[in-house]
């Protein structure tokens, strides 16, 4: 067996010009700046407001397509517009001449993004797309190239230059396609009316749609889940119910199963501080607080947590009771961080 290389942290020959300082970073982060200002200068709004129209009265799904780093912003686009609940998708232009053009019909739209609008792989989808009788759109941003002579509407997306000192890395080019098709995609949103109710349902598994959808009788304990005990219970013989439950209290409540008062691991501290071997003999009713917080099924989760947060201090549960006080669960803090929320 031959032996290892030599090791690898030698310094290399250009270890000296490897460096970068803080002067540098922030011309460069300026220049963008500056570049990223001649697009929003220079953009056509007439136009961008023709082509979001256009958009708006589609009847069947709006498709993007582009190659390397246009390719990956029409990608991303299209799931911004997906998620807004809109019809739409990435059309890849050499898997659509591999049978994946079948998703597309005549009543959808076909949005193609090349910095230069000369791109061989668009250029040959096009042809294709026509067939099927979708309305095919060009963004770019280089003046007078092949896309904009076979599109049915074209966009220019003003662009100074690249930041890359030869000019050639897509960097600030990406950067204004992302941009603006991110803002029509929000404009598409506010012209729909899209409430936050819609716009939570499309995002069920995140924090936003948590947030959004979930109520407190969806996330609570209920039945034999919560730690409940009467007033008249001995404080010392609740102990296996007040820490079995996992919810770091007591819930008290009369034969009714009104909701009398609640008491904490951390009352049970202090009861044993100030009262000693007398806490034997002490009722939890004795000891319980009789104005806890609480809150009804029906509100939202996250509204639970703000009230858990909210002052004099902390709570890390809240009894939830409907309106004549009949106690049907609990909500903890532990509970909703693990819902996600």
């Amino acid at each position: 067996m031959g032996s290892l290389p030599p090791s690898l942290d030698l310094p290399s020959p250009n270890a000296k010009s490897q460096q970068i300082d803080q002067t540098t970073l922030l011309n460069l982060f300026k220049s963008q700046q500056n570049h990223l200002n001649h697009f929003f200068q220079n953009l056509d709004l007439s136009q961008t407001l023709s082509f979001t129209q256009t958009l708006l009265r589609c009847n069947g799904a709006i498709f993007f397509s582009g190659v390397g780093k246009s390719g990956f912003v029409a990608n991303k686009i299209s799931q911004t517009l997906i998620s807004l609940g809109i019809r739409a998708g990435f059309l890849s232009p050499v898997d659509a001449l591999h049978g994946d053009i079948g998703a597309l019909s005549a009543s959808d739209i076909l949005v193609l993004f090349s910095k230069s609008g000369n791109t061989e792989e668009l250029l040959r989808l096009v042809p294709c797309a026509k067939a099927k009788g979708a309305y095919l759109v060009s963004v770019t941003s280089v003046e007078g190239n092949a896309l904009t002579a076979v599109c049915d509407m074209n966009v220019h997306l003003p662009l100074e230059r690249e930041l890359c000192p030869f000019d050639l890395a897509p960097v600030t080019s990406t950067a204004i396609q992302m941009v603006f098709g991110d803002t029509v995609a929000i404009a598409l949103m506010g012209a729909r009316n899209l409430s936050k109710e819609e716009y939570a349902a499309n995002h069920p598994a995140g924090r936003i749609g948590k947030s959004l959808i979930f109520k407190v009788k969806d996330v609570m304990k209920k039945q034999n889940e919560l730690p409940i005990c009467k007033e008249g219970d001995l404080i010392m013989d609740q102990l296996v119910e007040l820490t079995s439950k996992g919810c770091g209290c007591l819930l008290v409540i009369d034969e009714e199963h009104h909701l009398i008062g609640t008491f904490t691991d951390g009352d049970l501290r202090r009861t044993l501080k100030a009262s000693g071997e007398a806490i034997f003999k002490l009722t939890v009713g004795e000891m319980c607080n009789r104005n806890p917080r609480t809150i009804g099924p029906d509100s939202m989760a996250v509204e639970a947590m703000k009230k858990m947060e909210s002052p004099p201090s902390p709570v890390q549960f809240l009894p939830v009771i409907k309106d004549d006080n009949i106690l049907i669960g609990i909500i903890t803090l532990h509970g909703l961080v693990s819902a996600g929320l």
